[in-house]
């Protein structure tokens, strides 16, 4: 049987549920080799709430606790089909299982430009027709700005009440859209790992549609840090997914606001000072 990296086992996920299903979690993995005919042929790699085994040369085996997260995920890999986006090769979702392509250096290894241009390359490249029934980026910006100023006045008004009214007031806009495009929920540099077919692929898709932009936010604040000025890495961003520079600032401005007070909710302490600072720079 493989074994846990305890790195795995002291993520935040587990610290209040999950300690039954990791326990199982090697078992578990046994049994899916054994139903796929599969053989571990390398170490454990683990996210915040999956492991990654290497079985043969080319492919993997993702284990992750079951849920309707796990068949959304299929069915959004299954949708772009290796577009820009890891292959599946199978699944099984009572066991939370799925049998992926074997992917190799993450982008988060490029530096913070070369890494801001290859998402912006792939929210373009991610722009396909998308099924009808997905969520919608409009629909979400209109259910989030009706609950961002309750939130901001249960956590003290932790912010300038101008920046979340700068925040409402480019909402209406974002809560309409002519775009009817795939777009990827949750894009960011650890999400995209270099692949053969492809020199650059996502991995762990979030399956929307609108606008393509609806996650630049991201790809920003999630390595704030390496940016001396933020600016160029926007403008950079914007040229290589062929944006809209005003719609996409309204973007990063609307969503950064939303996160910044969802992070303080939860006790996040690094990253609202990003969102603070990413904030002033748009």
């Amino acid at each position: 049987m493989i074994e846990l990296p305890e790195g795995f086992r002291a993520m935040p996920r587990w610290w209040r549920a999950g300690a039954e299903w990791l326990d199982a979690l090697p078992a578990a993995v046994e049994r899916q080799c054994a139903a796929w005919g599969l053989s571990v042929t390398g170490d454990v790699a683990y996210g915040s709430n999956a492991i990654v085994v290497p079985v043969g040369t080319d492919r993997v085996l993702r284990m992750t606790p079951p849920g309707p997260e796990v068949a959304e995920q299929v069915r959004a890999l299954r949708w772009w089909d290796g577009r820009g986006m890891v292959l599946l090769y199978d699944a099984d979702l009572d066991a939370g299982a799925m049998l992926l392509e074997r992917l190799s250096t993450p982008l988060t290894t490029r530096p913070v430009a070369e890494a801001v241009a290859v998402l912006g390359q792939l929210m373009r490249r991610l722009a396909v027709p998308p099924p009808e029934d997905a969520r919608s980026t409009a629909a979400i910006v209109a259910e989030r700005s009706a609950e961002l100023e309750r939130q901001w006045e249960r956590l003290r008004r932790p912010f300038d009440v101008g920046i979340l009214r700068e925040a409402l007031a480019v909402a209406p806009k974002l809560a309409h859209t002519t775009s009817n495009l795939a777009v990827n929920g949750d894009l960011h540099s650890d999400q995209v790992l270099a692949g053969r077919r492809e020199e650059w692929l996502t991995v762990d898709p979030v399956l929307l549609r609108g606008d393509i932009a609806y996650d630049l936010g991201r790809v920003l604040w999630t390595r704030l840090d390496e940016m001396t000025d933020i600016v160029p890495h926007f403008d950079l961003a914007v040229r290589e997914a062929g944006l809209d520079r005003d719609r996409a600032r309204d973007w990063v401005l609307f969503r950064t606001v939303d996160y910044w007070l969802w992070g303080l909710s939860v006790g996040l302490t690094e990253d609202p000072v990003r969102c603070a600072r990413l904030v002033s720079a748009v």
